[in-house]
């Protein structure tokens, strides 16, 4: 019955691509943003939405957060259609141009020193091209990634993520995580979504509330002495973004697991509260 469901939402899918490559880039997001804006409340997760915001947010009004919720579809929707774009993002330079690089220093200076660092960051929008311009810069780096349930979609996922974005994809689970490991140890910087719900991690606080994190950052600290660097993306102006890539962070040999990833939690609530409406809420963070 399953797969049922994941062809039906396939062919979907493969529809949108094609309308969003006849609408152009501009068009394209529009129309997908204000179609997600209308389909997104009607799916399951809308639930899991408001549920995070009341946590993250208690002061704000079931109105505010509806609103809240639907910007944050409408910026999902266009995420959608980019996917259409990615490698012209890569290799146009007309699109190319549409991103705006805070702190290219730090990026510059990664590479002249050669030693691999942790990158951090979120679902923010448009999360890919965070690893795609790490990628550009000439830095070595290694991504690791959820696949999709969709079995008949995750492949296209997977080749555009590999083609566009970064090279080295890792799937998550234990023996990803020591493939990683191996990466890091071979010179490979390592670029880590740090906002979703984990099964292995420790209970760390997140907007007040205990949140399952993941250590893996922490961890790579307390091994190997590795530098972390927190990345962050937002889109303005419809199809720009400003990535913005945060000061080098070295940690104290005494500092524990814990402390560590209650910092780089604390890092990311300031990044959410940046521009709450560009966070994908539909994880289940707090569960």
């Amino acid at each position: 019955m399953d797969n049922v469901k994941y062809f039906l939402q396939f062919i979907i899918i493969l529809i949108l691509f094609f309308i969003f490559k006849i609408l152009g880039l501009k068009y394209s997001t529009k129309f997908s943003g204000n179609l997600m804006t209308i389909l997104g409340p009607m799916f399951r997760s809308n639930k899991i939405i408001i549920s995070n915001l009341s946590k993250a947010f208690p002061k704000l009004s079931m109105l505010e957060k509806k609103i809240l919720s639907k910007k944050m579809w409408f910026n999902y929707g266009r995420i959608l259609a980019e996917y259409m774009y990615i490698k012209y993002f890569r290799d146009k330079e007309k699109f190319s141009n549409l991103i705006t690089i805070e702190n290219q220093n730090i990026l510059e200076k990664i590479k002249k020193e050669s030693k691999p660092v942790i990158f951090i960051s979120g679902h923010f929008n448009n999360f890919e091209l965070m690893a795609m311009q790490i990628d550009k810069a000439g830095i070595d780096l290694t991504t690791i990634y959820r696949p999709l349930n969709n079995i008949f979609l995750n492949p296209i996922m997977e080749r555009i993520r590999k083609k566009y974005i970064c090279k080295k994809q890792i799937k998550k689970g234990i023996a990803g995580t020591k493939e990683l490991l191996q990466n890091f140890k071979n010179g490979s910087s390592i670029a880590l979504m740090i906002d979703q719900r984990v099964t292995e991690g420790v209970m760390c606080d997140f907007f007040g509330h205990k949140a399952r994190t993941t250590t893996i950052p922490a961890q790579f600290v307390k091994k190997f002495n590795a530098k972390i660097v927190p990345v962050y993306i937002h889109r303005f102006d419809d199809n720009k973004f400003k990535l913005e890539f945060g000061n080098i962070i070295e940690f104290k040999n005494d500092e524990s697991l814990d402390v560590i990833t209650l910092k780089l939690n604390k890092i990311l609530e300031e990044m959410i509260l940046n521009n709450p409406d560009q966070w994908i809420w539909t994880h289940n963070r707090w569960k």
